[in-house]
């Protein structure tokens, strides 16, 4: 993970130095201040589990009060105090029913991290764009097909603004990933794929998900949110980045 958004971060750098952004007065002598938007999921915690050289200490959180932010608050308090490695995030926080009006108005920073109700993330996600702010976005970004025609809108605008909309969890830089691709392409190792039938496809991937789960060494506490299908979707689309983007990237990059 720490790889992951090590990666992620160096592309949002290059991103706003291309497109002439400031990170904020406060964090002017940095490439990338963070402002994470509703932080319901740990995924938005683990963004922050490490420090980076580029990446302003100085973070904005805009929430509305209520369990969610107090626990991902809680894990950034666990970063900063643990023995080994501690970070030294300093978090802003608004608290307010108009947070995402608030975030957009200020505009601390040049990087929202989304990761949380996946119902609202969509909208989220094209609003950021809309306003010319980079977006770091848990998967999945859509769960429904009006969310994903939403969706296609705000990559538009995106690339019409000159920022950068991007998935946290790609799995595209982990090691593990990478030798997979590298063996899939040496024929002498592996031979040739299977043109595969709906019977017998030629690649088969599973991944499971648990409810109860231990996060940077403490229990995960699951929001109500997680557990309604249409707040939090249906389980296929979770695994689209974990399994579908990747098949079609070790088979199939170019």
């Amino acid at each position: 993970m720490k790889k992951t958004v090590f990666m992620i971060l160096t592309g949002c750098v290059a991103m706003i130095c291309s497109s002439c952004q400031k990170a904020s007065a406060s964090g002017a002598s940095y490439s990338v201040t963070l402002m994470t938007m509703d932080p319901g999921h740990f995924h938005a915690a683990l963004v922050q589990k490490s420090m980076y050289p580029q990446v302003n200490p100085n973070v904005y959180v805009y929430a509305p009060a209520g369990d969610d932010l107090d626990e991902h608050l809680k894990r950034i308090s666990g970063y900063n105090s643990r023995a080994e490695s501690p970070t030294a995030w300093k978090q802003h926080v608004y608290r307010g029913a108009d947070y995402q009006a608030k975030l957009l108005e200020e505009k601390k920073g040049n990087v929202v991290v989304l990761a949380g109700n996946n119902k609202l993330k969509t909208e989220y996600i094209k609003h950021c764009v809309d306003a010319r702010l980079n977006v770091l976005a848990d998967k999945p970004m859509c769960i429904d097909s009006k969310g994903f025609e939403l969706l296609k809108k705000a990559f538009e605008s995106a690339q019409a603004n000159h920022v950068l909309l991007y998935d946290i969890m790609t799995e595209r830089y982990e090691i593990t990933t990478i030798l997979q691709k590298e063996l899939a392409h040496t024929p002498e190792v592996f031979g040739q794929l299977k043109p595969g039938t709906e019977q017998d496809p030629s690649i088969v991937k599973e991944s499971v998900h648990h409810f109860s789960k231990m996060v940077s060494g403490s229990p995960l506490k699951r929001p109500a949110w997680f557990f309604d299908t249409t707040q939090q979707g249906e389980g296929i689309v979770d695994v689209t980045t974990h399994l579908v983007d990747l098949s079609m990237w070790e088979a199939f990059p170019e």
